[in-house]
């Protein structure tokens, strides 16, 4: 499916930009796409170079972590949940741990982190694929949970409202945690109905009660607190269990007798060469996303959304922050641009400004996720994991939208 989306992508750019070039207002709009096109096989690069030395030093650390054993520890915690909403992953496997630090990772915000850890759980799952161009049920549910992942500190949408002069910039954390966890639902039980999953499992609706109930009190207890008070409590309790980690896991690695240095080197190896090998996967997706940008096809969009929500009869408020919505599963740097423009354009506590905020923070850069992860094990088909990511975002997105008519009228 995936391929049929990055044609779609191209094509769709090409009569946008050929109708812009002869009946529009943009004769140049060729120059500007074909432009678009060397920044963004200049920017695959980049981003590929840029993960090499994080994608080096967690793989190391997680090289050892598992030669320890403690892998296999953390596996425990979630391993009654995982082996039954992942039913083809033994119970002893260290994916298991993998996907738990990446959910954790993802949770917490650390993005520097989740991204290798999701890339090493991947890697895990990959060795009980029976076809290896192809995704399994369990890395399809992994990448749905990555890409509608519950983030409780969305500190830099925080401060992006504070730097545009929002009264009380954390006015949007409680809309944005409902809306993310209603994208994380949504996938999930989307995902299972697909794979003919068993929700209703005691020991799945245990978890999914205890999680969401630390959630609920995890919101109650942050949203009472300053926006610089957020910022700092959640960049110390992060950025602490993270050092702590790492420092756990290499006296782990000491007390078994491993030799963790060269533990740590063999595995920060294998990170430059899964950093090298995103390239091309990097360059497919970020070049057609670009063509789809400047060619003028997201404003088409938004313009055809609000003369049907106009037409339908409903408040077109909305409509001035969906370019941000639109654009989060391409782009995220993108998405974060438009959610400022918006900002600049009606004002940070405007109620488009509110909803671009909530949006930015309530789903995941679908595709950009998607082509790390498939391109760290070249996997080449998606199955339907592309379908269900985005109803994922679809539901995020709507949510967003609910929520920020109930909090901000």
């Amino acid at each position: 499916m995936l391929h049929r989306i990055w044609l779609t992508f191209i094509v769709s750019a090409f009569l946008a930009t050929l109708y812009q070039a002869f009946w529009g207002d943009n004769p140049g709009g060729f120059q500007d796409v074909m432009s678009m096109v060397s920044n963004m096989a200049s920017l695959s690069v980049e981003i590929a170079i840029g993960l090499i030395g994080v994608l080096a030093f967690w793989l190391g650390i997680f090289e050892v972590a598992e030669k320890s054993g403690l892998i296999q520890k953390f596996s425990r915690i979630l391993a009654p949940f995982l082996c039954r909403i992942m039913p083809d992953i033994p119970r002893d496997h260290p994916a298991l741990g993998s996907i738990t630090m990446n959910m954790s990772a993802n949770l917490l915000g650390l993005d520097n982190a989740a991204t290798p850890f999701g890339i090493k759980a991947m890697q895990d799952m990959q060795t009980l694929a029976p076809r290896k161009d192809t995704l399994t049920n369990s890395q399809i549910l992994f990448l749905v949970l990555n890409t509608s992942s519950v983030t409780l500190f969305p500190i830099a949408v925080f401060l992006y409202r504070g730097e545009q002069g929002a009264a009380q910039p954390t006015d949007v954390f409680i809309p944005i945690l409902l809306a993310t966890s209603a994208s994380t639902l949504a996938g999930l039980i989307v995902t299972s109905l697909v794979q003919r999953i068993n929700l209703f499992n005691r020991v799945i609706l245990l978890y999914l009660v205890g999680v969401f109930g630390l959630l609920a009190a995890v919101i109650l207890y942050f949203a009472q607190l300053a926006a610089t008070e957020l910022a700092s409590q959640s960049a110390i309790v992060a950025n602490s269990l993270l050092f702590t980690f790492v420092v756990g896991v290499l006296i782990a690695g000491w007390r078994v007798g491993n030799n963790t240095y060269e533990q740590f080197v063999d595995g920060a190896k294998k990170g430059f060469e899964v950093a090298v090998s995103l390239i091309p996967f990097l360059l497919a997706m970020l070049v057609a996303i670009g063509m789809l940008r400047a060619s003028g096809v997201m404003d088409i969009l938004v313009q055809m959304i609000a003369s049907v929500a106009g037409w339908l009869g409903f408040d077109p408020r909305f409509v001035d922050a969906l370019p941000t919505a639109l654009m989060k599963p391409l782009s995220g740097s993108g998405a974060r641009a438009l959610m400022i423009e918006t900002m600049q354009h009606h004002g940070a506590d405007s109620f488009a400004g509110r909803l671009a905020s909530v949006m930015q923070g309530s789903t995941e850069t679908t595709f950009y996720v998607l082509a790390v992860y498939l391109g760290a094990v070249g996997i080449k088909h998606s199955r339907y994991a592309v379908a269900c990511c985005l109803a994922a975002d679809a539901a995020g997105i709507f949510t967003a939208i609910v929520v920020s008519y109930w909090f901000f009228g």
